[in-house]
């Protein structure tokens, strides 16, 4: 009997030195069943003539190019393009052991299941591995849906869908959020509801490639700080979606809501901690509200209260108290 179909969806941007590995190692898999969606997302450096050259090596790759919109909207156009039943991803400077989707199938069939996900580890430019991110299962395990999301708003979950096999349908309901960052975590959140839970497998397959270079803050400040608050904003529509559906997380969502505005206070320039800045403002009300629920709360740490009371007092002076702190 032939095997199931699974589409790879892969954007591209500006990522030449990179992205034949990427490809070589998803053409390398065992199991051979795939098409891989290269989206060239208006790269303007040799991407494109290199994803049109990789094609020509092997007639599973399908390539498309678009006008840039970033990664969300590669994604996107991706699945739109996807004749898979199932449906995974791979970032352009990553790649993924020959096994992984083998793996991640064979799950899908035994647990007959719309998500699997496997581990992940990270490299660096020197081949070193760096501590995990997200800690693997010691072994396969079914994680219900409301657990999964407990895990990812206890910041242990692993949200990615780099690291999962999606079933292709689900993409009906919801799609990636354009225009915002941390889309993984804000997707994912808005698809459990609609599963009875994810298979994690222990297997570290899929090779996430950490380049100094890439660093968000160093290239862009405020682009960096707007990260902080799209986490924010996910925590939000997280809490939510709890009240509405796993009222027994309310305690958990209220501590990622403010974990995520702490981190929001502590990264954000200095130079924005101003009446003119409205995000930061409405953040700043309300961890003042809130301050004394967060003592109480079982979630948050020591250091996290004391923090939390501080900036509700005096928000950029322990700013600048800290960023010289950080600096000693």
């Amino acid at each position: 009997m032939e095997s199931t179909l699974i589409s790879v969806v892969v954007p591209v941007y500006n990522i030449e030195d990179y992205l034949e590995r990427c490809v070589n190692s998803i053409c390398s898999q065992t199991y051979q069943n795939l098409e891989i969606l290269l989206v060239d997302d208006g790269s303007t450096d040799g991407s494109g003539a290199l994803c049109d050259e990789l094609a020509q090596k092997d007639s599973r790759i399908r390539v498309f190019h678009k006008q840039n919109g970033g990664s969300s909207s590669a994604r996107n156009f991706g699945i739109a393009q996807a004749k898979g039943a199932y449906v995974g991803f791979v970032d352009s400077d990553d790649y993924i052991s020959s096994d992984m989707y083998e793996l991640l199938w064979k799950a899908v069939e035994q647990y007959d299941c719309e998500i699997a996900q496997i581990g992940r580890d990270e490299i660096d430019e020197q081949g070193n591995k760096l501590p995990n991110i997200c800690e693997p299962p010691k072994e396969e395990e079914m994680i219900p849906s409301e657990a999964f999301l407990r895990e990812m708003l206890l910041h242990k979950g692993d949200c990615s869908f780099c690291t999962k096999l999606v079933r292709k349908d689900l993409f009906k309901a919801a799609g990636f959020p354009e225009g915002e960052l941390n889309e993984d975590f804000h997707l994912l959140v808005k698809l459990l509801p609609r599963i009875k839970g994810i298979i994690s497998l222990p297997q570290q397959t899929y090779h996430v490639f950490y380049r100094l270079g890439s660093n968000t803050r160093k290239k862009d400040p405020d682009a960096f700080s707007r990260v902080f608050l799209d986490n924010v904003n996910n925590a939000d529509m997280a809490e939510r979606m709890v009240a509405d559906k796993y009222p027994g997380l309310k305690d958990i969502a209220f501590r990622f809501g403010m974990h995520q505005r702490l981190e929001y206070l502590l990264h954000i320039p200095v130079s924005k901690m101003n009446s003119g800045t409205e995000s930061y403002t409405n953040i700043c009300e309300h961890v003042r509200k809130n301050c004394i629920k967060a003592w109480r709360s079982p979630y948050l740490t020591g250091k996290n209260k004391i923090y939390l009371t501080m900036f509700a007092i005096a928000p950029k002076t322990i700013r600048v108290v800290h960023k010289k702190l950080k600096r000693l």
